[in-house]
């Protein structure tokens, strides 16, 4: 990266062997880096209310079984296991409100 006017900078781009040059802003460089996806946690992907919890801390789980309910917008929506494991932590219990991206069940 290049230094340009004020906080701004360039950087540069290379896309199918062609070279941009593009000048990037403030939020751009503030931006959180990219973390991937870690299967062994399941989150919440919109925020809302548990109703019901199938498995507990120590309960062996098949790919696909259920784990938990989770209410948003008047719809119960099953939340499975992306995996097949073990539940090392139950963070959510019946009536709980958790919000987008809330780790709802950790698996080993």
């Amino acid at each position: 990266m290049k230094k340009s006017k004020g906080d701004d900078k360039n950087i540069k781009l290379i896309v199918d062997d062609v070279v941009y040059s593009t000048q990037v802003n403030k939020a751009y460089l503030k931006r959180k880096p990219y973390q991937p996806l870690n299967p062994k946690q399941v989150t919440s992907f919109m925020p809302g209310n548990i109703q019901e919890v199938f498995v507990e801390e120590g309960a062996q789980v098949t790919e696909g079984e259920k784990l938990c309910i989770l209410e948003a917008m008047k719809m119960k929506n099953i939340i499975m296991a992306p995996m097949d494991g073990t539940v090392k932590k139950m963070n959510v219990k019946v009536g709980d409100k958790v919000p987008k991206n809330y780790v709802l069940v950790e698996l080993k």
